[in-house]
């Protein structure tokens, strides 16, 4: 078809309907936001705590006890902390998709 028959819509292409979020949606979103910040928050601080030589994975195998000790181990796991609070406040600042426009 020719651009100047008739019927043609001129108007260009016809937009996508907007999303439609449920409640669960939300509260999903919400709940994972909560899971990240928690799981981060215990990554970051729990390696450099008095319990953490003597919780069962560190008694679970006596052989490992002197990389369990090591802090570039404990750095590199509080560094997957920090990953996972970045993570939530990355969705934190997604929660705005749920917004009404």
């Amino acid at each position: 078809m020719m651009p100047t028959e008739p019927g043609e819509d001129l108007a260009g292409p016809i937009p996508a309907p907007a999303p439609v979020y449920r409640w669960y949606h939300k509260t999903s979103a919400a709940v994972f936001v909560i899971f990240c910040l928690e799981i981060g928050l215990f990554l970051l601080i729990f390696p450099w705590t008095e319990y953490w030589e003597g919780n069962y994975f560190a008694a679970f195998v006596p052989e490992w006890h002197r990389y369990w000790e090591n802090m570039y181990v404990r750095g590199a796991i509080s560094g997957l902390g920090v990953v996972n609070l970045y993570i939530s406040f990355v969705e934190i600042f997604r929660l705005r998709r749920f917004a009404r426009r």
